[in-house]
């Protein structure tokens, strides 16, 4: 008797101790690309006094005070919530839709944040950029917010009435691609009608940029990210059991409308707080969790989430730093880094993995 008892946890044990040296190894590569995240730039700033500005301590410089503290911080913070909330977001809808190329920007999703956000931004004579952005207040922050939510929310909604009718995936991934760019297309009619620096700045926009937060708004981000984080987390039992299919979750005692509507909240407040300050970004929340799976053998969101975040924050911050040609005065869109990237990624996954799906079947 006491054998059988012993023996679960003698195979287990070793797995735990596995997946805890790898989440301490992402942890650490996430502390050391931020470290070099905020030691990279334009101006070139000496490692030691980096290391004693940010300490707190006096520096004799009060440029290299400024660049740190109002750029270089906020941008590679912006990176790791970026990162987080994009992966995450990701995760969470190939689960819901069971479809392993779901992801935030594949479902339309960031295009529907881009409508929100231009819904507020143009009416008022504006462009949709981080420029405009920055020049609003706490208040107009929050509504930026809003507005990215209110349109993901509905590019969401949409897809998951389609998808109670519609049991393909994907069928379900084209019509999403579809929605998609209809969305694109009514925010580019938008700007046919506007003033051409207003265009130039939303093109700019479209490219993405992670130097768009002041740390005003920064406390706002962080904020709304962690929200949705920590509802994402508490979802985690919910998301397991969609993933063994509604008819099992609904015989397990889940509301599942419920629970479907909690998941689109959370997806809606986490990629769409990101696409309204830093563009829509890409590849991230497909990459990221499959990467994820493949480095800890799990299909527990319990684990997946935790891991996701530090994949995703690790990657962000990776695609940052190459995004400013260490060196130069060149700073490339983080868009096109993250596809560059992300996409290979995919790539490599299912050449290795040959069947996606089975992962949710």
């Amino acid at each position: 008797m006491t054998t059988q008892t012993q023996t679960p946890a003698v195979l287990i044990a070793p797995a735990v101790r596995f997946r805890s040296l790898l989440f301490a190894g992402l942890l650490l590569a996430v502390g050391l690309l931020f470290l070099t995240d905020i030691l990279l730039g334009s101006v070139s700033i000496p490692a030691e006094d980096v290391l004693r500005i940010l300490a707190g301590q006096h520096s004799d410089n009060l440029t290299w005070t400024n660049i740190i503290h109002k750029i270089r911080l906020p941008r590679a913070l912006t990176a790791v919530l970026a990162g987080c909330a994009l992966s995450v977001s990701g995760l969470q809808m190939q689960t819901l839709f069971r479809n392993p190329l779901a992801g935030p920007s594949e479902l339309g999703i960031t295009a529907g944040a881009s409508l929100g956000v231009a819904v507020i931004l143009l009416t008022s004579g504006s462009a949709t950029t981080v420029f405009v952005i920055r020049q609003l207040g706490w208040m107009g922050s929050w509504l930026i917010i809003m507005a990215a939510v209110a349109g993901s929310s509905f590019v969401l909604l949409l897809l998951l009435a389609i998808s109670a009718k519609i049991g393909d995936n994907v069928v379900l991934l084209i019509l999403g691609l579809m929605i998609g760019s209809v969305t694109v297309a009514v925010v580019s009619i938008w700007q046919y009608f506007s003033q051409p620096e207003q265009i130039q700045d939303y093109l700019l926009w479209t490219f993405g940029s992670l130097a768009g937060v002041t740390r005003q708004h920064l406390s706002v981000l962080l904020l709304v990210i962690a929200l949705g984080l920590v509802v994402s987390f508490f979802s985690s039992k919910v998301l397991n059991l969609l993933l063994l299919g509604q008819h099992y979750a609904r015989s397990m005692g889940l509301p599942v409308r419920n629970a479907r509507l909690l998941i689109i909240l959370s997806t809606s407040v986490l990629a769409g707080s990101i696409t309204a300050f830093c563009g829509p970004i890409g590849f991230v929340g497909m990459a990221v969790p499959h990467l994820t799976r493949s480095l800890l053998h799990t299909a527990d969101h319990r684990v997946l989430i935790p891991g996701t975040c530090l994949m995703g924050a690790a990657l962000m911050l990776t695609c940052d730093i190459i995004s400013q040609v260490p060196g130069s005065q060149t700073q490339l869109p983080i868009n096109a880094i993250t596809a560059l990237i992300g996409a290979p990624v995919v790539m490599w996954i299912i050449i290795k993995k040959r069947n996606l799906q089975a992962a949710f079947s």
